[in-house]
């Protein structure tokens, strides 16, 4: 584990050192401060609820941004070949670049935090849902690097690792929510993609509750993205 602590090391200081990780940083904290101004005022429950399931569709566009280098950025500059011939093992990489940049994405947060703060100043908050509402964001978060590290091992170019991700975000938000009302599918088909429907998973996070299911939909979506991930470096190895 001391070598995938020292990738995330590596991989969340080389992200502090690029301008794209601070425009992510501005972008996010303008946009949830503005989402949280709209929803505060007197006469509103004491909560985070609505900002939190707002910053999610934030996430779809601000998340792929970061992932986007982790490996692009590698194979681009050719650094990938030192990384692949060091006696470190493709799930070690890719568990490393992943933790460096949920570690970043943890730092994102730091304004939502300012903001409960700012909150509890004026009035008294149930901090239950506040706190599982945080807990959903950084799965949601984890889920989404999980995707982006994923999409950057398949390609050197950013804008492309950009794009894949936010399509297979988009299916799993806006593509589920319209599959699962469609009429074409069968019941049973259309219970499996409410399933797969993100939204509908993190849900019960921003109440207060959590769903031991919700919280295996979430592992098990990160350790199937990290495992595509390292399937696909372990292609480019025999190329």
């Amino acid at each position: 584990m001391r070598q995938t602590f020292t990738i995330a090391r590596r991989e969340l200081t080389s992200l502090f050192f690029s301008p794209v990780a601070y425009l992510v940083l501005g972008a996010f904290g303008l946009g949830s401060t503005l989402i949280f101004l709209m929803s505060f005022y007197s006469g509103e429950p004491a909560q985070m609820r609505a900002t939190f399931s707002a910053v999610i569709w934030l996430m779809i566009l601000l998340v792929p941004a970061i992932s986007m280098r982790l490996f692009a950025e590698e194979f681009r500059s050719g650094t990938i070949e030192t990384l692949m011939t060091s006696p470190i093992s493709d799930t070690q990489i890719v568990l490393g670049k992943w933790l460096g940049a949920l570690g970043f994405f943890i730092a994102l947060l730091i304004p939502l935090s300012i903001l409960t703060i700012v909150l509890a100043f004026n009035a008294r908050p149930d901090w239950g849902p506040i706190f599982t509402g945080f807990l959903g964001l950084i799965f949601i978060g984890g889920l989404y690097l999980a995707i982006g590290t994923f999409a950057s091992a398949t390609t050197q170019n950013q804008i492309i690792a950009f794009i894949i991700t936010g399509l297979i975000l988009l299916m799993l938000s806006v593509g589920m929510f319209f599959l699962a009302r469609s009429t074409f599918l069968s019941s049973w088909w259309r219970e499996i993609v409410s399933y797969l429907w993100i939204d509908n998973q993190v849900a019960d996070f921003n109440k207060g509750v959590i769903d031991s299911s919700k919280v295996v939909y979430f592992l098990s979506g990160i350790g199937f993205f990290l495992f595509l991930a390292v399937k696909v470096l372990e292609s480019k190895r025999w190329r």
